[in-house]
């Protein structure tokens, strides 16, 4: 399968495509299997975080062999239609479900500076869930701010705007099927 970039109005500003479909598949499906092995006989809860990770949770969940429940929230430390975190990620919400009787583990598109998945993982483990655990799809540890490595990264990206499966850049890109760069 190649990957080739569109071609149609809105698309100009992509550069170049970083991770092609096929390999976002074939590393999803190999971390589906150990997530599941991890979890074999645990009562495990995926949380993503929206919106950027719900196209990453779809694949993964299909991965997971064991029986597994899904939740949403809410967290962001970008405005608008900006390249640049904020720092200060937004108040999560979207949690109503008691989670101390799962182990959790929490899906993300992009680490980038740390600064939200640290006060996520905070906020989620004053609610005692049996563990909690990390996985992003691409992690960009060349822009971390804060002392924050998550348990599961699919991908090691480089300090580029990144869009495509599920990532955005004021709301566009969203439903490409690979990770690229874009120029802005």
């Amino acid at each position: 399968m190649v990957d080739t970039l569109p071609v149609s109005f809105g698309y100009e500003n992509i550069k170049r495509v970083i991770i092609p479909e096929n390999e976002l598949k074939a590393r999803i499906a190999e971390v589906g299997k150990c997530i599941s092995l991890e979890y074999s006989e645990k009562p495990l809860l995926l949380i993503a975080i929206l919106k950027g990770s719900f196209i990453f949770l779809a694949d993964l969940c299909r991965e997971i062999t064991v029986p597994c429940e899904v939740e949403f929230m809410r967290s962001s430390s970008y405005v608008g239609n900006s390249t640049v975190s904020t720092g200060n990620p937004k108040d999560i919400f979207g949690i109503d479900k008691d989670i101390s009787k799962y182990h959790v583990l929490l899906v993300e598109d992009i680490v980038d500076t740390g600064k939200t998945l640290v006060r996520v993982t905070e906020q989620l483990k004053k609610l005692n869930p049996l563990s909690l655990k990390v996985c992003t799809l691409l992690d960009k540890p060349e822009r971390r701010e804060v002392d924050f490595s998550p348990d599961f990264a699919l991908f090691i990206v480089p300090d580029v705007f990144v869009v495509g499966y599920g990532l955005d850049f004021d709301e566009k890109y969203r439903n490409l099927p690979y990770i690229a760069e874009v120029s802005l």
